[in-house]
């Protein structure tokens, strides 16, 4: 490639619990990037868990908090790893696009179910009325849109899909395995 690839970051999307931020360390590490978890930039940001942000602002409001903190995250030869609702803000994903290949973390159902304990601890923004299962059929074909790589986790360990992601990584970024 000539020039400087402009995309030099990793942007991990999927489900709560799909595991982004667990890969996200361990990717990181095995590249010689930086870590970035776009939850906890926003916390810092606000001085507020995500949930509290939640309770205050309501689910409409933290989107676009959401939003905002993602669309103008400027870092490089990252691995960022962002909340799983960051697929309702168009704004964000485009600008997170053009600065990184968009990797979908996809788990079944029935493994986010299991690995998801309190939803409102967790800052996850369902809407009133909403379950879980509405939640991860309203989000699906959003990762699926968004996302350059897919990568399916059901019962591969976390080794493995580093290992998956960093491999399929080398051909497009300048990092020593």
């Amino acid at each position: 490639m000539s020039g400087v690839n402009e995309k030099s970051n990793v942007v991990l999307i999927g489900m709560p619990g799909a595991g982004k931020s667990t890969v996200g360390v361990v990717l990181a590490k095995r590249m010689g990037y930086r870590f970035v978890d776009s939850d906890l930039v926003i916390q810092e940001k606000y001085g507020k868990l995500l949930h509290e942000l939640i309770e205050k602002h309501g689910v409409e409001g933290f989107w676009k908090i959401e939003n905002d903190v993602n669309a103008s995250l400027s870092v490089t030869n990252s691995v960022i790893a962002t909340g799983g609702s960051v697929v309702y803000e168009k704004e964000a994903m485009t600008q997170l696009s053009k600065r990184g290949l968009v990797v979908y973390l996809k788990l079944p159902y029935e493994e986010v179910e299991e690995r998801l304990g309190d939803l409102n601890a967790r800052g996850v923004t369902l809407l009133p009325g909403q379950t879980l299962r509405d939640l991860y059929e309203e989000r699906t074909p959003l990762y699926e849109k968004y996302a350059e790589m897919t990568i399916e986790c059901s019962g591969k360990s976390l080794r493995d899909i580093v290992w998956e992601i960093s491999d399929k990584c080398a051909g497009i970024f300048a990092f020593s395995e």
